[in-house]
């Protein structure tokens, strides 16, 4: 009987070896894909640094969408393999490797402390990054920040949240390529909410001010921004769990976390929700 078992035990666990060959063979397809679209923008790019060319500037789109695109596929995949393989570990590494394309309920869920995967080594990350989204989940109450503005005046976070208004907490740097790409909607939706009670302060991961203030300009950001220019070691970072920007959290008017890590459409669909229009 015990002969019986287990072979029956190597028969799954050949069955599993197996069946990630497939994933491996099909992730290896997408990252194919993916470097062709890339090597195609980096020799556009070397034709036209600048991208000024009408024909770069469309092509570049179309570029961008594919790899949108192609991320969407793999993300998939990823799901897929988690939904199928709860009693192996085949999804530990997958799971490292999209932990920030998760939302809070969706890793939370993921982390199954039932599932065999559980254990493995490559979730100690996912596992950090899941506590500190426990630090800013939606109905908690926001905790303050002692900080300066930009021109070295005290200016606490509770300045602004907790007095009646929604307000964005923004935490970004001048150096984030992602930040920076996702600024003109956020500018957009300041812009359109603003003088319905809207605020967003911004919390940079700076070091240095004058980059700081430098980005603020240029990037059009009219509202608030504090910093203790301690880059990393931000204190939001312990006191949010802020392992990545762009981030954020939506307070409500009591100083309640509703909703955090809103970026691109969904700013404006909450925004929407809240203001009626």
């Amino acid at each position: 009987m015990k002969k019986i078992l287990t072979l029956a035990l190597m028969a799954i666990s050949l069955g599993a070896y197996a069946q990630e060959d497939v994933y491996k063979v099909q992730m290896d397809a997408i990252d194919a894909q993916g470097e062709q679209v890339m090597k195609e923008y980096r020799a556009l790019r070397e034709k036209d640094p600048k991208g000024e060319l009408p024909e770069t500037k469309a092509r570049i789109v179309q570029l961008s969408n594919q790899m949108d695109s192609l991320s969407g596929v793999q993300l998939k995949l990823v799901r897929t393999i988690i939904r199928d393989n709860k009693n192996n570990t085949i999804p530990a590494k997958y799971i490292l490797s999209a932990m920030y394309d998760f939302d809070y309920n969706e890793l939370k869920s993921i982390l199954d402390p039932t599932a065999a995967y559980y254990n493995c080594p490559e979730l100690d990350r996912p596992k950090k990054l899941l506590a500190g989204m426990e630090k800013r989940a939606p109905g908690k109450k926001f905790t303050d920040l002692q900080m300066n503005d930009t021109d070295d005046r005290y200016a606490p976070l509770s300045q602004w949240v907790g007095k009646g208004q929604y307000v964005l907490v923004d935490f970004w740097a001048s150096w984030c390529g992602p930040c920076r790409q996702e600024m003109p909607n956020l500018v957009a939706n300041y812009e359109k909410y603003h003088d319905k009670g809207f605020e967003i302060v911004g919390v940079s991961f700076d070091q240095k001010k004058e980059a700081w203030v430098e980005g603020i300009q240029k990037l059009g950001m009219k509202w608030p921004q504090i910093s203790d220019l301690k880059g990393w070691k931000c204190a939001a970072s312990e006191v949010y769990g802020v392992a990545s920007i762009p981030s954020n959290i939506l307070v409500d008017p009591n100083g309640i976390i509703v909703a955090m890590d809103l970026r691109g459409e969904k700013v404006g669909e909450k925004l929407k929700e809240i203001y009626g229009e």
